[in-house]
Formats: structure tokens, C-alpha cells, sequence
């Protein structure tokens, strides 16, 4: 089987590749920067990586990768701060977004490793078998990510009730 052209590959596949690694990254410069690196790194040895397995995999394995190794590289983890409305919204849609922003900070509290887990089975409505893949883990790793996310997500919102 022929390889896709990275370029052709890129320009099909990079918007979906970014509203990804926002997802995991919770940024949009953090995963501006996850997709380049990963591409970058992609781009010296494609036709080897489409040989062996599927890009957009390896791909997104490296996304999750590249985040968490500047994670790492920080030794810290970053809150992103609210941000300032521009007042274009209008008010019948303020609580629906309160609630979407309430739920993106509680995932903005997991692991990253768990945030992706998490992400790919209800965001991106993947199988067990695709995201472990992804993550470069077992189907039972992946389970036990997203056990152990939604159940942090639960306690967090049981506290969080409870001060309320």
C-alpha cells in the first residue's frame, strides 16, 4: 500500500489533529505547539510510520506525547486563567456556557494522560482498542484512565457541592 503524501495528509487531517490536542491540551498555543512537534517529528520518517502503522495514530500519540514532555519539562502544571468576554455573547446562552466552562475546568484538573483518555472515548467516540493505540497503552490501561478520571470528576463534584 502506498503511503499518503504528507503534505495532502496534512492539509485533510490537521484541522481535525488540532481541535484534538486542544481537547488534551486545554490550550491553543500549547496545541499549536503539540501539532507542530509532532509533525515535525513525523515528517523525517513518514513513509516508514505508514508502513508500519497507521499516521494518524502514531500522530496522535505524539500530540499527547509532546504535551506531556513539556509538562514535564516545566515541573509544573499551568491553571488557564478564564477568559475576559468580548460581550458579543448573548445572555440566553450564558448558562449553557457557564456549564461548558464548569466542565472544562474539572477536566482541566486530570492527569494528562487521563484528559486524553478521557477526550477520546467521549469526545472523539473511540473504542478501548483505538485509544490505546493512540496512548501507546493496553485497553485495560485505557479503562482503568478513564475509571480513575471519572471517578476523581466525581469527587471533585461531591466536594464541590458540599462547600456549596
Amino acid at each position: 500500500m502506498e503511503s499518503p503524501d504528507f503534505d495532502d495528509w496534512v492539509a485533510q487531517r490537521g484541522a481535525a489533529l488540532l481541535r484534538f490536542a486542544y481537547l488534551v491540551t486545554r490550550d491553543h498555543n500549547r496545541a499549536e505547539e503539540a501539532v507542530q512537534d509532532a509533525l515535525i517529528a513525523a515528517y523525517s520518517k513518514w513513509t516508514k510510520i505508514c508502513r508500519v502503522q497507521d499516521p494518524e495514530a502514531y500522530v496522535r500519540r505524539s500530540i499527547v506525547n509532546a504535551d506531556i514532555s513539556r509538562w514535564r519539562r516545566f515541573f509544573r502544571r499551568e491553571t488557564p486563567a478564564e477568559e475576559v468576554g468580548t460581550g458579543t455573547t448573548s445572555p440566553d446562552h450564558a448558562a449553557a456556557q457557564a456549564e461548558h466552562d464548569a466542565v472544562w475546568a474539572l477536566c482541566a484538573t486530570l492527569p494528562a494522560k487521563q484528559r486524553a483518555a478521557v477526550v477520546l472515548r467521549y469526545y472523539e467516540d473511540l473504542p478501548d482498542a483505538e485509544i490505546a493505540v493512540i496512548l501507546d497503552c493496553s485497553p485495560a490501561t485505557v479503562r482503568s484512565q478513564i475509571h480513575r478520571a471519572l471517578a476523581r470528576l466525581r469527587t471533585t463534584i461531591t466536594t464541590e457541592e458540599v462547600k456549596h
